[in-house]
């Protein structure tokens, strides 16, 4: 987070607007860079003795620490004072059809240790969050961490989701999962804040604060056994009125009229472009062909049919995405999922497609590349989303006053 740009007002003892909590004044040194306190009070506004008695209730919840002295004008140097992301750790979820993956971060998203399991998410939300909580305790003894140090925990399904209360809604792979309360099936085990999302959601958040942080208008695409789409415009996760922004898997694609989708529809993207659309396809013509991996090795091993599929499934990706590029002017769309792994092949089919049917000023600046942070997008982007929600002005403020 860049340093807000305060000016200090008239009067010494005026504080800056908003700036009355230590709470808010933590938002200034999550930066990460060290500051003296007559630092903070110039910025703020606020006297010094005020300053100090706050950075003295930070540094007691062990949320920022000492970081050497600063120049000496005259006298004692002044100490200097950051933000300490090793303070508390958080447990990252990343739940997919078939797959598991929980990372432990620290208040900085860095990866302190990592486990992941193979999974059927149709075996129902008991089963699958019995096994991952599992995978938190393993990977909170493997970091070296205690559940005291537990900040919170953040979750990605594969489906809608009510961000509020944390319940998946009509999950259309997830037999079981409608309405079931996550947050409180996993605060059995671990009595933390546990915030729940859709998968491509925190993809999307977890690859734009990695590596796209200067870009407010981003899509992340997932291609995997469903298809859909996290937004992030303006800086700012859209998650619609009931969470499901972004479910492009169910955009009627004009070459698919025959074709019947798992919703009851013709022509879904997701049944002409998904991991098992492409591999039931390639199976009717003879080839080996089961999954998304058996597609991704057919196209390794230069298998013509399967290149030409990948290739095709771009085309159709790019037809919704066409729309979406004129409708929300991103500047990076970010294609991930397992199907990414294709690399060229499907995005290539991607670009030709957009670059065609898109507003060439919605264009001229638009870049479609594969995804950088891969498999970790999405235990990145639920580490973010947890570490966003626990270090706010009011949470601080909360772990302050108790």
């Amino acid at each position: 987070m860049s340093t807000p740009r305060l000016s200090a007002p008239s009067g010494a003892e005026a504080p800056a607007a908003g700036l009355s909590r230590a709470g808010d004044l933590f938002q200034i040194l999550r930066d990460g860079r060290a500051r003296t306190r007559a630092e903070l009070a110039a910025m703020t506004g606020l006297a010094r003795s005020t300053v100090a008695a706050k950075v003295d209730a930070l540094t007691a919840s062990g949320l920022i620490g000492p970081a050497g002295e600063a120049v000496s004008s005259g006298g004692r140097p002044p100490s200097r004072f950051a933000f300490q992301p090793a303070a508390k750790v958080v447990l990252a979820v990343d739940i997919g059809a078939t797959h598991a993956l929980v990372a432990l971060t620290d208040l900085g998203a860095r990866v302190l240790a990592e486990a992941s399991a193979a999974i059927d998410v149709a075996a129902g939300p008991q089963a699958v969050l019995d096994l991952v909580c599992g995978l938190c305790t393993q990977v909170l003894r493997e970091g070296g961490r205690q559940a005291r140090e537990l900040a919170g925990i953040g979750i990605g399904l594969p489906g809608p989701v009510e961000h509020s209360s944390g319940r998946p809604t009509n999950p259309p792979i997830m037999p079981g999962w409608d309405g079931f309360d996550v947050p409180g099936y996993v605060q059995r085990t671990f009595p933390v804040d546990v915030l729940v999302d859709n998968d491509v959601n925190i993809m999307a958040l977890g690859e734009r604060a990695a590596y796209w942080p200067e870009d407010d208008n981003l899509l992340f695409i997932k291609v995997a056994t469903g298809i859909g789409a996290g937004i992030v415009s303006s800086g700012v996760l859209q998650r619609g009125a009931v969470g499901t922004a972004g479910d492009l898997g169910h955009v009627r694609v004009p070459r698919g009229d025959t074709v019947l989708c798992r919703c009851g529809n013709y022509g879904c993207l997701e049944a002409l472009a998904s991991g098992p659309a492409i591999a039931a396809a390639l199976a009717r013509t003879g080839l080996a062909a089961a999954t998304s991996d058996d597609v991704l090795l057919l196209a390794r091993q230069g298998n013509l049919q399967a290149i030409q599929a990948l290739r095709q499934a771009g085309r159709d990706v790019g037809e919704v995405l066409a729309m979406c590029v004129n409708l929300l002017n991103p500047s990076v769309i970010v294609i991930g999922g397992r199907l990414a792994a294709a690399g060229e092949h499907l995005i290539a089919g991607v670009r030709e497609v957009v670059y065609q049917r898109s507003l060439p000023l919605a264009t001229s600046r638009l870049r479609i590349v594969q995804s950088m942070a891969a498999d970790q997008a999405g235990v990145l982007g639920a580490s973010r989303m947890v570490i966003d929600h626990v270090l706010s002005a009011d949470s601080v403020e909360s772990l302050l006053a108790s």
